[in-house]
């Protein structure tokens, strides 16, 4: 096989879906620079994976597209909630939930919400920002081969419009290549779990009227339960374009062409309800729920992210907002190895901390299309409904990896959710004000380790401010409070020290991805300012594998 062209890139993406353009928005914000492949032409024309969860809608906010997501997806803003009926027409009818937030109790804890945004919206505005921070993103190409060493990853690439090769080499490669991961299986990098749960055919298709059977039920999705029509029906525009999602038995020998537009029509009108309902099949494709995460998502200098990593069942989106989550995580990671103010063993934490959690959220999104009795799906729910879904939104933690002071015994997800300011866990959101600008305290965080202290800890400021010499590694310092020279002024509200679990003169490291690093002991607070340097220099070298 020969390749004529030849390109060195820090960082390969190979695939260009929700996670690959997510993970070259990040690098992009980092100012990574890096290469992405995609072997379809174009993003997206199906509406798949459209439920935003909070904690994505703050990645994307502080990477400053949280704006153009909402304007994207400002046809579906006004739906809420998940029905449950036999028919659209029948009498049997239950929300199995009616508000994602009801009352607005969010935003007690965030500075943004939940974003119902389909996948063929949300990626045009994910490639159209990748492409201005500078990121190299080509579709029709694919991966052929790679191989690494100890210096890089040389990577052939083809055009599947000309069949020109091209040869990349990287100091990194992320595999976001789907479910089926080439990237994995060419590793060696088994899967365990449960498997596949269930299988879909997701029909698109044209109905006017149907519109005014749906009247004022504004739902993100309704699962119809008719034998002779389940299903899931969810609404494109709210008027005349719509999705349904019909049971699949592939391991019975059912096949995509059995599925008919006459056979999809009839089953879209028995759901509903409306014998005589006008259907246009506009378009089918296959999907399959399940649950399986990969046993490493690293070999040497290939990472593994979003469904190549792990896959999940549909319900609550959590696959696609996980996978996000990963790019996130493992974009500053790079960008600080690639900048060299973290050691290489940075990156091992990536998988140390991400697999975790994709574990534990898995098999919360089993258990929840188990008990929303998803169509398709036969497992028995559990006992009782999950209440505290914000705990896998928001609560997910890092028991080990970069992190110092965390019980390594603790779940990755827990069953509810407390923002405490722990070591391991998201940073708390306050509203704060900068030089009479008002600030989520999460709007700090992205390009650099932060240290948050009282209005009584100046010596951990001025300890940060000279180990940011030191190291030259980007470290910022900021006091809240509200005397002139404090940089933050807090709202009125939860305080600082009480939000964070500290105290007036105590500190806490947060990382670049908004998880608190470390933070100071009571101990090593009553040790006095002579000791902050020492300590706050331990914590950084122990967080980002300086000297390892």
């Amino acid at each position: 096989m020969k390749s004529e062209v030849s390109d060195r890139v820090p960082v390969l993406i190979v695939g260009g879906s929700l996670v690959g353009l997510s993970a070259s928005l990040f690098l992009g914000r980092l100012g990574v620079g890096h290469l992405l492949v995609e072997k379809h032409s174009d993003t997206s024309h199906h509406p798949r994976g459209r439920g935003n969860n909070v904690r994505t809608m703050e990645l994307f906010r502080a990477a400053g597209v949280e704006q153009a997501i909402r304007e994207a997806a400002s046809v579906l803003a006004d739906n809420h909630g998940i029905l449950q009926a036999d028919t659209l027409t029948g009498a049997d009818q239950e929300w199995l939930f009616k508000e994602i937030d009801p009352g607005g109790a969010l935003a007690r804890f965030s500075p943004t919400g939940w974003c119902l945004c389909s996948q063929n919206d949300l990626e045009p505005v994910l490639l159209r920002r990748a492409r201005e921070l500078g990121g190299d993103l080509r579709f029709s190409t694919e991966l052929v081969e790679f191989e690494q060493d100890a210096d890089g990853v040389r990577a052939v690439l083809r055009s599947r419009e000309t069949g020109a090769l091209r040869t990349v080499h990287a100091d990194y490669l992320i595999a976001a290549d789907g479910p089926r991961s080439p990237a994995r299986e060419r590793l060696g990098i088994g899967q365990d779990g449960p498997g596949d749960l269930f299988h879909n055919v997701s029909i698109t298709f044209r109905a006017k009227r149907l519109a005014d059977v749906v009247g004022d039920r504004h739902f993100i999705a309704c699962y119809l339960t008719n034998p002779q029509g389940p299903g899931a029906l969810l609404p494109v525009d709210n008027q005349e374009q719509w999705v349904f999602h019909a049971p699949w038995n592939p391991d019975s020998g059912e096949t995509l062409e059995d599925f008919t537009d006459e056979r999809c029509t009839a089953h879209i009108r028995a759901a509903v309800g409306v014998p005589d309902l006008e259907v246009e099949i506009t378009g089918k494709a296959p999907w399959h729920a399940a649950e399986r995460v990969a046993e490493r998502y690293r070999s040497g200098r290939v990472f593994l992210a979003g469904d190549s990593a792990h896959e999940m069942s549909p319900t609550g989106a959590f696959g696609s907002n996980t996978g996000i989550q990963d790019a996130h995580n493992l974009a500053w990671k790079l960008a600080a190895v690639l900048d060299g103010w973290a050691g290489p063993g940075l990156l091992e934490t990536y998988g140390e901390e991400r697999r975790p959690v994709a574990r534990a959220t898995g098999a919360r999104a089993s258990a929840r299309s188990a008990e929303h009795r998803h169509p398709g799906y036969d497992a028995a729910p559990g006992t009782g409904r999950q209440k505290n879904v914000l705990a896998v939104a928001l609560g997910y933690r890092y028991p080990v990896g970069a992190v110092v002071g965390t019980d390594p015994q603790a779940p990755p997800v827990p069953d509810g959710f407390a923002s405490t300011g722990e070591p391991g866990s998201r940073a708390p959101h306050l509203w704060v004000r900068r030089a009479g600008v008002r600030i989520s305290t999460l709007d700090l965080f992205e390009d650099s380790m932060v240290l948050l202290t009282g209005p009584d800890g100046g010596a951990w400021q001025a300890a940060a401010q000279r180990l940011a010499q030191r190291h030259d590694m980007p470290l910022a310092a900021y006091r809240i409070g509200h005397a002139p020279e404090h940089e933050l002024a807090p709202e009125a509200g939860p305080g600082w020290a009480e939000a964070y679990g500290t105290t007036a003169d105590g500190a806490v490291l947060v990382r670049p991805d908004g998880f608190v690093a470390w933070r100071a002991s009571e101990a090593q607070v009553a040790a006095g300012p002579s000791a902050a340097e020492s300590v706050l220099d331990e914590a950084l070298r122990t967080v980002l594998r300086l000297g390892v």
